[in-house]
């Protein structure tokens, strides 16, 4: 997966690095089906000074679709971990609709009314 971050506003990257390289461990486990050059994560992190607010935008290129997410909040991490949430949540119902679960997905009997003597 080719990983590129960008900062603006932001004092300390350490601490950034180190919760993006959890998130994108985790992403690279639902993206295995995938060539890993094909693979584009593009971040983006900011910090608003007029709310002392942090935002995250995550733009995630794969061969079948873009996907866009988006965390606010008070830290960095906490943007973070909302925005890779978010990113991880698309990237399943992406899968499932390339999949095609909802023809496979079998629908529940109907109880069969019973006849009253």
């Amino acid at each position: 997966m080719k990983l590129s971050i960008s900062y603006k506003h932001v004092e300390s990257h350490k601490p950034v690095e180190i919760e993006v390289e959890r998130h994108v461990g985790k992403l690279g486990k639902l993206l295995q089906s995938y060539s890993p050059d094909l693979v584009q994560l593009h971040g983006a992190f900011s910090k608003h000074p007029r709310t002392d607010e942090n935002s995250c935008s995550l733009n995630l290129s794969l061969p079948t679709g873009t996907l866009h997410a988006t965390g606010t909040g008070a830290t960095v991490r906490a943007s973070c971990k909302k925005a890779f949430s978010e990113l991880e949540a698309q990237v399943k119902k992406h899968q499932s609709k390339l999949r095609k679960d909802y023809e496979w997905k079998r629908k529940r009997p109907l109880p069969r009314a019973q006849a009253i003597p």
